[in-house]
């Protein structure tokens, strides 16, 4: 029996495969989202094509995707499983040639996520972990970095679009600049965050949409690190899909960070 942490791999990777072979084999069209995020027609082929796999396997689950249906308030509505769809995680690298791109496909049930597959199509890595049950490189065990000492760290950010709420980013910037080994900027959460479930980072933080991060902090929590916010999650609102001030890092330097950024 085809359980739906398979399908949603099978459904990634083939993802993968398509917006793969677009890079490297057509030329890209790229637009724009509210005039500040670059989409490509990629993003748009490999939405549809993993949007009609899920409805055609589970025509009753919901599916908030971030290129067709990014509506957010679906995520409060928790009577019917959930399909979390980002078919390309770090659009700008992958319209720029990088490798650090990801499909990202999560399911969640009463608010709270089950499945997490990330698949990166150019490094030819699949994370993947059911709740439960562990977490998953390319079928073989992962855990976090188990980094105890905070000026050894190696941590990951990103920054948005839009260019007019910088200034307490920069903040935060600064104060984990002063207090950590150094900075990682990979362009993709997902693979920032699944890289701190298998060792290659330290500890991350952000906000973004629940696409981005949904898959990646269900590996990363499954590989043993701690995942959470640093400011408060609003009653009432699934912790696992609310997309404010995330942070996942190796256990024991969690809450040094969450004061560090909290405070910042």
């Amino acid at each position: 029996m085809v359980t739906i942490a398979d399908f949603a791999e099978r459904i990634a990777r083939e993802a993968g495969e398509l917006i793969r072979r677009e890079r490297e084999e057509n030329t890209l069209r790229t637009d724009y989202k509210q005039q500040t995020e670059l989409v490509t027609h990629a993003d748009v082929m490999a939405d549809e094509f993993i949007t009609d796999a899920i409805r055609q396997a589970y025509p009753e689950h919901r599916i908030p995707s971030e290129e067709s249906m990014p509506d957010l308030s679906q995520a409060e509505n928790l009577d019917t499983p959930l399909w979390i769809v980002d078919p390309i995680d770090g659009t700008v690298n992958y319209a720029y040639g990088h490798p650090q791109v990801a499909v990202s496909i999560a399911w969640a049930e009463k608010g709270r996520v089950q499945v997490g597959v990330v698949h990166a199509p150019f490094s030819g890595e699949t994370f993947r972990a059911e709740k439960g049950q562990g977490a998953t490189l390319n079928g073989q065990p992962i855990r976090h970095s188990g980094a105890t000492d905070l000026r050894q760290t190696l941590f990951a950010t990103g920054f948005p679009y839009t260019k007019d709420q910088l200034e307490p980013l920069v903040r935060r910037l600064n104060v984990m600049i002063h207090h950590c080994r150094d900075l990682r900027r990979i362009g993709s959460a997902a693979l920032d965050i699944c890289w701190v479930a298998c060792g290659r980072l330290d500890a991350y933080y952000e906000s973004v949409s629940p696409w981005d991060f949904a898959a990646a902090k269900l590996i990363a929590r499954e590989a043993g690190a701690r995942a959470g916010h640093f400011s408060e999650v609003p009653a009432g609102y699934p912790e696992d899909l609310w997309g404010q001030d995330n942070l996942v890092t190796a256990p024991d330097i969690y809450d040094r960070i969450r004061e560090l950024l909290a405070n910042a």
